[in-house]
């Protein structure tokens, strides 16, 4: 855990917490704090910080806390996700949230499975426990939008919001003409770009046409057919 992630509910002082269950197991087992140790913290949403352990009783754990300092800034992305198998979604959330996407939207597609839809990996408590390990992992506080969309075309035509500039919007696809292009952070936005990542077995031909018709420029990557999570990284490290 690179960062301690503090709820509003810890506060029991204005700058003072009290961690309890996991996360005081976790302080106390794998950080090895002992009363005087500072560690890195963040208040989920807020500003991060320092901590410095005042007190340890088995569960529990008090922290004297000073947020000082703004999170890193998120990426201006918003990722559609053709929804993965439940485990790889998990792993996938953790990794977009930790990369700083600012905005998930889990899509329905051709090629998912539609009992996937209903595994409690999409619970909201689960993919909240994914997005609080993400943003430890990267020292971040502030959670990505996850959405879930389970009706494409719709989505496509009605719910995405408009783009405010052309060659903004990718759809990530193997067999695509165009390499995915690199560096644009220095790309000036009023709104998120947008890209799209599709199921194992990839993007039917009808979709990649719904996304043509929303301004999705199909890309790729090379040759070489990659697992989600590593299409994720690879994707959003050469667009940023």
């Amino acid at each position: 855990m690179n960062l301690v992630l503090l709820a509003a509910e810890d506060l029991i002082a204005p700058h003072c917490v009290r961690l309890t269950g996991a996360r005081a197991a976790y302080v106390a087992e794998v950080h090895r704090a002992e009363p005087g140790r500072t560690l890195r913290v963040g208040l989920l949403g807020g500003l991060c910080g320092a901590g410095v352990v005042k007190e340890m009783r088995p569960g529990e754990v008090i922290l004297e806390v000073a947020l000082t300092h703004e999170p890193p800034a998120k990426l201006p992305l918003r990722v559609l996700l053709a929804l993965p198998r439940p485990k790889v979604m998990e792993r996938a959330l953790v990794a977009l949230t930790s990369l700083g996407v600012a905005e998930v939207v889990l899509l329905n597609a051709w090629r998912v499975d539609k009992s996937y839809w209903g595994s409690p990996k999409l619970h909201d408590d689960t993919i909240a426990r994914a997005i609080h390990e993400g943003l430890s992992q990267a020292r971040d506080t502030q959670p990505p939008r996850v959405l879930q969309a389970r009706l494409f075309r719709r989505y496509l035509e009605d719910d995405l919001p408009p783009a405010d500039r052309e060659g903004s919007r990718w759809v990530a696809h193997p067999e695509a003409a165009t390499p995915c292009p690199r560096a644009l952070q220095d790309i000036q936005l009023a709104t998120l770009a947008t890209l799209a990542i599709g199921p194992e077995g990839g993007w039917i031909a009808a979709e990649l046409a719904s996304f043509a018709s929303a301004g999705f420029t199909a890309v790729h990557l090379g040759p070489r057919v990659l697992r989600v999570e590593t299409a994720l990284a690879a994707l959003i490290g050469r667009l940023f």
